[in-house]
């Protein structure tokens, strides 16, 4: 018995998905830049952020605009957020993890003066969903919604170590341990090792892994329907060396009716 032929692959279909997806994530590359620079940046400025030709960048940027999801911050400026973002922002319902926790956040600030976050774990990257700037000149950078790679910062690495170990090693084949200092941990034994210690020490420590300059303290969080999150402070090394215990004392003693 004779089969009919299976019919060719539609490449240019997939070929055309994947330039969609390509846009998509170019996009979301942009939006995220303007939004760790609410005072606006040039196209040449955004397309130095993202790593792509200007051409591309002023492309995806008019789209952008014509959604109001950018506008012209001024003619010296370039451009910035629009007000379609804050309709998103104004309808999504907040983490219950965010609400619960925000008094933590606010209590550490005022104890610290250092930039406080609340982070999660999101397609094996620790975004940040809640923060409190901090006082000082110089501090981390980071906004609502930046990515942090799990293994080279405090707030990711307590994530890690309250995963159930079915979840880790689910996790483990998709997640790059990148050299991103001298000092990142770029090997699973390294890194099992350190989150063995954290379990252990219910603190996790980052010494300059993900930026040189940075380092910080953070802990894993429990919400009450079973939310992991973690509470992580990046501070400035300099600071950091001085008042480390310190800084993971008001950590630990802080109120934290969730862990």
């Amino acid at each position: 018995m004779q089969t009919a032929p299976l019919p060719p692959e539609d490449t240019k279909s997939e070929d055309s998905a994947g330039n969609k997806i390509r846009v998509v994530s170019r996009a979301i590359d942009v939006l995220t830049a303007l939004s760790n620079h609410p005072d606006g940046l040039s196209l040449r400025e955004i397309a130095n952020y993202v790593k792509l030709p200007r051409s591309t960048v002023q492309r995806i940027v008019e789209t952008l605009e014509e959604a109001n999801l950018v506008i012209a911050a001024s003619t010296a400026s370039g451009y910035r957020l629009g007000p379609t973002i804050g309709l998103f922002a104004a309808s999504m319902r907040p983490f219950d993890l965010t609400k619960i926790a925000r008094p933590i956040l606010m209590e550490l600030a005022q104890r610290t003066n250092e930039t406080i976050n609340l982070a999660v774990l999101a397609h094996g990257k620790a975004v940040i969903v809640d923060q409190i700037p901090g006082t000082f000149p110089i501090k981390f950078i980071g906004t609502l919604g930046t990515s942090l790679p799990l293994h080279a910062t405090a707030s990711g690495k307590a994530l890690l170590a309250a995963l159930p170990e079915d979840e880790l090693a689910h996790l483990r084949p998709h997640l790059q341990l990148d050299g991103l200092t001298r000092n990142t941990l770029v090997t699973w034994e390294d890194l099992l090792a350190e989150l063995s210690d954290i379990r252990r020490d219910g603190i996790a420590v980052e010494n300059e892994e993900y930026l040189v300059g940075f380092s910080g303290i953070a802990l894993p969080l429990r919400g009450p329907n079973g939310e992991l999150g973690s509470l992580g402070i990046p501070v400035a090394t300099e600071r950091f060396r001085a008042a480390r215990e310190s800084l993971i004392d008001i950590l630990q003693t802080c109120s934290l009716p969730l862990r």
